[in-house]
């Protein structure tokens, strides 16, 4: 009897953990800077368990009953609660106030949950022992629910699936928690029905899961969504309309195939072309395979590609149309494809290399934040053999103005000289990169045959800037200060306001 009582605390552990890791998670993916998003749902999340604990003094009779209907209101307002945050965003403006309170609704009935147990169990042994076994079995689902997130949950059911699932634990746990305390449940029926019904709408949910998700996407994005796929890191959506294929992470766009030449041409060659001695070549990001097509085109040169989300290059070599954009450069033998965090990769291996393209999302939190740091650059530094070249995609002169600009003054301050340039690309505005080393830059007389947008005459007029593009006062984007992220989340938001 005791030992499933307390295989009930990991449960219900496990269960409200999960809650609070969807709402961060979607929080992050959606909003952007995960750090902010994590530190405020934690924080309302336990506050509320701290106001369920406390009104549980006010739970005086019918305690086993109530244990169970407190399961059951978890069961429907958590299994829901992504799917209601989905809608939320897609259709409405309240998705911040939505957020909150459910995370609070989940949290203060948490909170009330382990208070009405431990008084249930309270008969059943010594108090000490009953405390260390139900905090013991509490924490125990906690660690269980946060290793099977990341490495289970997200990459093979999703968010809303995740949710609901979990929901439909909880729900299985208030109808075998009226089995365990049948004794002092004199009315039982009504129970059983409820339980029964929140168990029906929280399977109708999972098995309508993907067509709520498709509906919510449908009204986020303009064109129609073709592809989704969720990885451990992110969110895949592509969308198409026409002969126009787009790609989003997290709700970014990344590209869009009719102009996305535009973007790769200016990323590779100003640098390559300028390096005609150039063999051995890295991709940090660019998981797409579009760089690297670029890169092909110079005979003899090896690529390396480090990209972190193995979905994201199984995806790109082996979806047709894919494939037919990047050219199938993901299966050339001229290849490797390495999956891995580039900092961790950079600080592991030896290899060195005469170009570098560091392809990577903008800096819109601290995760990726870290790949733009004086640290990580000064690792990158060490990686380049001499004459070589780094550079670095850097989000727009126009639109994140003082990010692009910090993003130039980390690479000074990590010990490299500069060349910032900039294009406008249709589907993005005006966007920057920059171009890094130790030795001169020249720009090249020469480029690879069969390009769409660069020629020899126009690389240099990319490296000119119009007066509301030119530099700004801003600091170096260090590991333990990112000023960048901010710099970046605080223009882009200026922008979508």
């Amino acid at each position: 009897m005791n030992a499933a009582l307390f295989v009930t605390v990991l449960l219900i552990a496990a269960c409200g953990l999960v809650y609070e890791l969807v709402a961060g998670a979607l929080a992050s993916y959606l909003l952007g800077d995960s750090v902010l998003q994590f530190s405020t749902v934690i924080g309302t999340y336990l506050f509320a368990m701290g106001v369920g604990s406390w009104l549980s003094r006010w739970v005086h009779r019918g305690l086993a009953a109530r244990f169970v209907t407190v399961e059951l209101m978890v069961a429907v307002v958590g299994g829901f609660s992504s799917t209601l945050l989905f809608l939320a965003f897609a259709f409405t403006d309240a998705f911040q106030l939505l957020l909150y309170t459910l995370v609070f609704i989940i949290g203060a009935l948490v909170g009330l949950e382990i208070p009405l147990l431990m008084r249930l169990l309270r008969d059943r042994g010594e108090f000490k022992d009953v405390v260390a076994n139900v905090l013991t079995f509490d924490y125990l689902g906690a660690l269980g629910a946060s290793l099977l997130f990341p490495l289970v949950l997200v990459p093979r059911l999703g968010m809303v699936r995740s949710a609901l699932l979990f929901g439909i634990i909880n729900a299985l746990v208030a109808l075998w928690s009226i089995h365990l305390f049948r004794e002092v449940i004199p009315r039982r029926r009504g129970l059983v029905v409820s339980c029964a019904a929140v168990l029906i709408a929280l399977a109708a949910g999972f098995a309508g899961a993907e067509r709520i998700t498709r509906t919510a996407e449908t009204s986020l994005y303009a064109d129609p969504v073709v592809l989704t796929r969720n990885s451990p890191y992110q969110r895949i959506v592509l969308t198409a309309w026409h002969d126009d294929l787009r790609l989003f992470l997290n709700g970014h766009l990344q590209f869009s195939s009719r102009d996305e030449y535009r973007y790769h041409e200016a990323l590779v060659h100003p640098g390559l072309a300028a390096l005609p001695g150039a063999r051995r070549v890295l991709v940090l990001g660019g998981g797409d395979g579009l760089a690297v097509r670029e890169i092909l085109r110079y005979p003899g040169v090896q690529v390396t590609l480090v990209d972190l989300d193995p979905e994201m290059t199984r995806l790109f070599s082996t979806h047709r149309e894919l494939v037919r954009l990047n050219g199938g450069a993901l299966s050339s033998p001229r290849v490797r494809v390495v999956n891995q965090d580039a900092f961790r990769w950079l600080d592991e291996t030896r290899e060195s290399f005469d170009f570098v393209v560091v392809d990577l999302p903008d800096p819109s939190n601290y995760g990726v934040g870290k790949l733009y740091t004086t640290a990580f650059y000064r690792l990158l530094s060490h990686h380049v053999n001499r004459g070589g070249m780094v550079v670095v995609q850097s989000t727009s002169p126009l639109f994140a103005r003082s990010a692009f600009w910090s993003i130039d003054t980390t690479l000074r301050e990590a010990g490299l000289r500069t060349w910032p340039y900039h294009l406008y690309v249709p589907s993005f505005g005006e966007w920057g990169f920059v171009l890094a080393g130790r030795d001169e830059y020249t720009a090249p007389d020469r480029l690879p045959g069969g390009l769409r947008y660069l020629t020899p005459g126009t690389v240099p007029s990319l490296f000119e800037f119009p007066a509301d593009m030119r530099p700004v006062p801003v600091r170096a984007n260090r590991l333990d200060d990112q000023v960048l992220v901010r710099y970046y989340s605080e223009e882009w938001e200026r922008i979508t306001r």
